[in-house]
């Protein structure tokens, strides 16, 4: 009966013979390549193309088969649009020649001789296995590849975890299970990760936010490390090729053409696990650079639409990478919400963060908009009304938009003021508490009219030190990468505690693990989003480099043995976190204002000093403490933050209707006397006072009898 069907539609049939092949015009929308009956629709678009042909390969095989020129009047507008009938789409590899203007000065750089990818390309092939070196003289090296949508989701749908209940944990898919410690079956892929699970919902995060995972080449890095003339790699994977398209070489299956299913699977798996998955996303620029770059896609097809050009056709380079998408652009606007939507739909991711975002509300001539049309359209489309959108509030041109950023009610944002003050205040510069107070609290100067959840709170990222990194080295240590050092950020902040580097001394070693305890328990008790670099719960070092963007090797992936031999990091991690999620004082949507809440009748946030209700804001001041209080019969939550180098007898403040001070945490007592079980801490000895070691921090709850151990 269907096949009868199929016979009656009109559609089916082929009107022209075009190359050997039965051919119609196509629908012009939606652009890409789409099974259809009988048949395989292209369509693609380019305003300034005078003729446009299709080039259809067998797969894996070096010269095209088959050449077919899109009639003319199979163009509407600028969309060339064509079914081809008769073709085995999971056998064939696609894509454009583009012929039309060669006038760099107008922006324009068509050359029939390049083969062009599919910019909707739901499947690139190509870089199939991870590494493999490709044979360069390659007529077409990133190969269009039709994908039909037949997974199987069963009852999986976005998980819609509150923005403020998150914990975000950011991840490399290689390099979580490349180490040989990971001891999973598929190490670096998709399918390596899902074998993490049980450990990540052990660890207690339910957010994990993946770099980039879109297709791009990582061969593409023509340097080598100078000591030991190993190549280098594009591992980061910030260089996009595709953005449809998932990283075949983070598939066990990529070379099989399976790598969208597998990281579907990965989805619905976190999922089931209570996780949501945020995807780290480049619209900032793309892998083909400059004029001196290669031609892969955008810049045949329609090179003056996609980038922003200066007057005399050159790239403008707000990226930093050597060109710069041109986003606002209406074409290119709508390629973005059709990208973000296909992921959405497709593989049910919860998020976005949106690498250099700053450049996403640039104009067309790289002026800063006051009402970016892109960044509204996102904020207010109808597929990814709930979807998580955090931006980078930077870019590498000048813009720095945090607290400022265009967020119309949606938008959170990677707080970088958060990470350098209490960074500066965790190795004890002075004159840092008072911001310190503002940043744990939410940031309310930048996100008062916009709730804690706008502020993403980090201390590390992929960019820049790891947190074992952040004690130990005084200066980047980036010479591997082979640029001299110069690459990389300057501004660290970072303290080494007298050793650069590893060191056998016992007292710098225990004050380096106290200062990382600091930091995790500083950052879980801020308001806001936290996020965790992937192995900073177990001390994972980078030796000091802070731009491992081209290191493929034990410098970037995380060492399971550390989790053994710094344990004491990891379980201090793990209690934070859970005490975290136990106390949702600490995961209030809206920020805090010092005004006194039922039942207690204690501010909702107060802070202190060495004397209760007495903090010292003076420049030399290195010692806060903040209490809050919540609705009910919620508990109170004190916590001093001491970078002094002395210790401080505290004063306590008095809690009414019978509470008590119970200690959950003090890094500066030893393992395991540093925490107590989530609702069995212990109660004060003296409840009126606690004396504070030097650089650490305690965290107290005030509680009733009747609420103990709950």
């Amino acid at each position: 009966m269907t096949e009868y069907l199929e016979l009656q539609r009109i559609d089916a049939y082929p009107t022209h013979r075009v190359g050997g092949y039965g051919v119609r015009a196509a629908k012009p929308y939606p652009f890409g390549a789409y099974v259809v009956p009988g048949g395989v629709s292209f369509a693609v678009y380019s305003d300034q193309a005078t003729t446009m042909s299709l080039v259809l390969f067998k797969r894996g095989e070096p010269e095209p088969m088959a050449e077919l020129e899109f009639p003319p009047e199979f163009r509407t507008g600028s969309v060339f649009a064509m079914t081809v009938f008769g073709l085995d789409h999971e056998d064939i590899e696609f894509g454009f020649r583009a012929d039309g203007p060669f006038d760099p000065a107008a922006g324009h750089r068509f050359d029939r001789r390049q083969i062009l990818s599919d910019p909707y390309a739901r499947l690139v092939s190509g870089r199939d296995v991870w590494g493999v070196e490709p044979d360069w003289n390659n007529v077409y090296p990133y190969r269009s590849r039709v994908c039909l949508q037949d997974f199987d989701w069963g009852d999986d749908r976005p998980l819609g975890i509150r923005a403020e209940d998150l914990v975000i944990y950011e991840a490399h898919v290689r390099g979580v299970t490349r180490h040989p410690s990971s001891e999973v079956a598929a190490p670096g892929t998709f399918a390596g990760l899902r074998e993490k699970i049980p450990y990540l919902r052990e660890l207690g995060i339910n957010c994990i936010e993946l770099l980039p995972v879109f297709e791009f080449d990582e061969t593409d890095n023509p340097r080598t490390d100078p000591a030991t003339g190993e190549r280098l790699y594009d591992y980061w994977g910030y260089n996009t090729v595709s953005f449809f398209a998932p990283k075949a070489g983070y598939a066990a299956t990529g070379r099989y053409g399976m790598q969208g299913d597998e990281f579907r699977t990965l989805v619905k798996d976190l999922h089931a696990a209570g996780i949501e998955v945020i995807l780290d996303v480049v619209f900032n620029h793309t892998a083909e650079g400059n004029e001196h770059g290669p031609t892969i896609s955008f810049k045949g097809l329609d090179n003056a639409t996609y980038y922003m050009l200066t007057p005399e056709g050159y790239y403008f380079n707000f990226s930093g990478t050597g060109n710069t998408v041109n986003c606002n652009h209406p074409v290119v606007r709508q390629f973005v919400l059709d990208c973000l939507r296909h992921w959405v739909a497709d593989y049910h991711v919860d998020g976005f963060r949106f690498d250099l975002a700053a450049i996403l509300g640039r104009a067309l001539d790289g002026t800063p908009l006051p009402n970016p049309p892109l960044l509204e359209s996102l904020a207010h489309d109808p597929v990814l009304r709930h979807t998580k959108l955090i931006a980078e509030a930077w870019d590498a041109g000048g813009l720095y938009e945090v607290g400022s950023f265009p967020a119309y009610g949606r938008w959170a944002e990677w707080n970088g003021k958060y990470r350098d003050t209490v960074r500066r205040f965790i190795k004890g510069d002075s004159g840092v508490v008072g911001d310190l107070a503002t940043r744990i609290a939410g940031s309310p100067d930048m996100y008062a009219g916009r709730g804690t959840s706008a502020s993403v709170n980090f201390l590390t990222a992929h960019d820049g030190f790891t947190l074992a990194d952040l004690v130990s080295y005084n200066d980047k240590h980036n010479e591997a990468n082979g640029e001299g050092n110069r690459d990389g950020a300057n501004d660290n902040n970072s303290w080494n505690h007298g050793a650069e580097g590893p060191t056998d001394d016992p007292e710098i070693n225990a004050l380096r693990m106290r200062q990382m305890k600091n930091a995790m328990a500083i950052l879980l008790t801020s308001q806001g989003v936290p996020m965790i670099l992937a192995g900073d719960e177990f001390g994972r070092t980078q030796q000091g480099n802070n731009n491992t963007y081209c290191q493929d090797n034990d410098l970037s992936w995380v060492n399971w043995e550390l989790a053994e031999t710094n344990s004491e990091l990891l379980r201090f991690t793990q209690a934070m976190i859970a005490f975290r999620a136990a106390h949702p004082e600490l995961r209030t949507h809206r920020h805090t204002t010092g005004m006194p809440v039922p039942d207690t009748g204690l501010p909702d946030i107060s802070w202190h000093g060495v004397t209760a209700w007495e903090p010292d804001w003076s420049s030399e001041s290195r010692l806060l403490a903040v209490m809050r209080s919540g609705a009910g019969d919620q508990d109170v939550l004190y916590i001093a933050m001491n970078a002094h180098w002395e210790a401080h007898d505290l004063q306590l403040p008095h809690l009414p209707g019978g509470r008590t001070w119970h200690l959950f945490a003090d890094t500066g007592a030893a393992a395991p006397n540093d925490l107590h079980p989530l609702g069995e801490e212990s109660a004060l000895d003296n409840p009126g006072s606690y004396l504070i070691g030097p650089r650490s921090v305690v965290v107290l709850v005030g509680r009733t009898p009747s609420t103990e151990g709950a």
